[in-house]
């Protein structure tokens, strides 16, 4: 072996080795190694590339390099974002560090050169090195074909032993530690003898990696298959950070700390998120437990709101939304006086009752905003299960809560006003009855501690403001209109049809249809007309719908140009609602008498009546 001295640029590389023979690139951004490649391209593009035993070390010394390293050509230098450098370079001969020199800017270091000669070994066991070489290579080819396929394709070309030991260094996919292994090796021996071992370890790898996949290949059903992918799942989302079943329940404990309810409550959620964690790997019960905590989480236990406790408010609100009904306004004003003056709201519950459109769910609603308070609207028409009142228990699937409980989940304060719209239109089948159920609701002694059967908590429902509406009290069970009073809501006259249409409907109407208040006008013996002429009700929904169609054609007539401004008079009014429907007829001052005539029999006889 013929060596020799030379004094070259040097880059200390981090978790890389190149190998003579070998054509790689790398990135590099540190100053020093910058100034060495661009020392080396003012000469002969010759440099000394090292690896550096520590790769987090950034001014790495002679002890912190390996001894061996490779002497390369320079053969593209690009320069990337971030003043980062890209070298493209081919391995040459391998040369041993023999010590860095002084220089203030890059690594310069003095190495020895050594250049292989012909091997002494008998031309026998070159020949026998050869072989086992390239049986080993083809066995590793065959445990992995992916990689081994072209390698295997090459090798079998070769009948130099140095160079197929070179080409498999060069080409096996391996550690730069497994390199620079081969790096160290002072002979053609030495380098047989770390291929030969690289080889078998990685073929021995390779084998024991396909049979444990075989196996476990062989054995894997669908259920096991699931169930693996899903532990993978969760070893993935804990490396990222991402495990979304610690991140639920501490979401959930955080929301109890926050939660305002009593310490029984607490606890009691607090032993359904225990239970929580111990069946998330149950997808099915855990979804149950999950949806249970949800809702009780959700549930404003002991949040309430303040009401505003302005009676001249609430009589300017009721005012604004309503016109007449003085005896329904005198009686609600006394009934908040009465429920602000009681403790725990155990004023009476009311009961609206009046024909339909006479706007008993209007003034519930005028209520709720004169008190500032949430309101929720549950229509009980047609309920017929008792489970829609207090809920389904969690045995069954798709259980949740009653009517009752959402409206107060819905509400988020546990005293809003709930209007139970209908509550003369429920009835009973086998599955139980709910005007039993409503019994508790509106019992003030007892809903302080109703039980819903899918929130299984005694729930306090005192704070809460019922009203209830129906268009028939007789409808109502007596045990249930026991516990309420009764207002009567009674029909409107046609003057009080007049103002309400006059000061509500028309520009309620304008404005849903996109008009302007001057591009529509109705004269009051027009709205009289309407009232009289197409409209018997005890409400106003038909008048309001009457007023709407004229809303609606004329803003047709509007909008593809044939009017600015429609003026409807009583003569249009056919041209826009029709004939009329209903008329008036004068009773006759004076009695007629009329003949009818009449076949009886053969002979046409006279018979006359009197006509009033």
């Amino acid at each position: 072996m013929n060596e020799y001295v030379r004094e070259l640029p040097t880059v200390a590389l981090r978790g890389l080795t190149i190998l003579p023979g070998m054509v790689a690139h790398f990135d590099m951004s540190r100053e020093k190694s910058i100034k060495a490649v661009e020392a080396s391209l003012t000469g002969d593009s010759q440099i000394f590339l090292v690896t550096q035993k520590d790769i987090n070390e950034n001014d790495p010394k002679v002890n912190g390099l390996y001894k061996y390293g490779v002497i390369a050509t320079i053969k593209q230098v690009i320069k990337l974002k971030n003043d980062v450098v890209r070298v493209l370079v081919e391995g040459k001969r391998r040369a041993e560090l023999a010590c860095l020199n002084d220089h203030p800017d890059f690594l310069y270091s003095t190495v020895i050169v050594m250049e292989e000669q012909d091997t002494d070994f008998p031309q026998e066991v070159v020949e026998a090195m050869l072989r086992v070489t390239q049986e080993t290579l083809m066995g590793y080819c065959l445990e992995n074909p992916k990689v081994g396929k072209e390698l295997a394709k090459q090798a079998g070309m070769l009948t130099k032993l140095p160079t197929l030991l070179q080409l498999i260094a060069n080409e096996l996919p391996l550690e730069f530690t497994e390199r620079q292994r081969v790096l160290n090796a002072n002979n053609i021996e030495q380098r047989y003898e770390v291929i030969i071992d690289i080889l078998v370890k990685e073929t021995n790898v390779i084998r024991v990696k396909n049979e444990l996949q075989q196996k476990l290949k062989e054995k894997v059903d669908k259920n096991q298959r699931d169930y693996i992918l899903r532990e993978e799942m969760k070893v993935i989302r804990e490396e990222l950070g991402e495990d979304d079943l610690e991140k639920d329940i501490e979401k959930y404990y955080e929301q109890l700390e926050n939660l305002q309810a009593d310490d029984g409550i607490k606890e009691k959620i607090a032993a359904q998120i225990e239970r929580y964690k111990n069946v998330a790997a149950n997808p099915s019960e855990s979804s149950v437990v999950r949806t249970y905590i949800e809702t009780l989480l959700d549930l404003p236990w002991n949040k309430v709101s303040v009401d505003n406790v302005d009676l001249k408010n609430a009589q300017q609100i009721l005012d604004e939304d309503h016109y007449g009904l003085e005896d329904v306004k005198t009686r609600v004003l006394e009934f908040l006086a009465v429920r602000h003056m009681t403790d725990k709201g155990n004023a009476p519950i009311i009961c609206l009752v009046g024909p339909p459109g006479t706007g008993k769910t209007s003034i519930a609603r005028s209520i709720a905003r004169a008190l500032e308070k949430e309101y929720v609207r549950i229509c009980l028409g047609g309920v017929r299960d008792e489970a829609e009142i207090r809920g389904h228990r969690r045995t069954y699937i798709g259980a949740m809560p009653g009517r009752i409980a959402q409206g107060i989940r819905q509400a988020g304060y546990s005293n809003p006003l709930m209007l139970l719209d209908e509550i003369d239109k429920m009835s009973s089948d086998y599955k139980g009855d709910p005007t039993s159920a409503m019994l508790e609701v509106l019992d003030s002694e007892q809903n302080n501690k109703f039980m819903d059967h899918y929130v299984d908590l005694p729930m306090d429902l005192s704070e809460v403001m019922f009203i209830a509406t129906a268009n028939e009290a007789g409808n109502i069970p007596k045990p249930l209109l026991d516990r309420m009073e009764i207002i009567q809501v009674s029909s409107y006259t046609a003057n009080e049809k007049l103002h309400i249409a006059r000061e509500h409907l028309v520009k309620k109407q304008k404005s849903q249809h996109g008009l302007k208040a001057s591009q529509v006008v109705f004269t009051d013996a027009v709205l009289r007309h309407i009232i009289s002429g197409y409209t018997r009700e005890a409400g106003v929904r038909s008048l309001e719908r009457k007023i709407g169609e004229i809303c609606r054609k004329a803003a047709r007539e509007i909008f593809e140009g044939e009017k600015k401004t429609v003026r409807v008079s009583e003569k249009s009014l056919e041209k826009y609602l029709g004939k009329e429907r209903y008329t008036i007829d004068l009773k006759n001052e004076k009695t007629k008498l009329v003949l009818y005539a009449v076949w009886h029999g053969p002979v046409l006889a006279a018979i006359p009546f009197r006509l009033k």
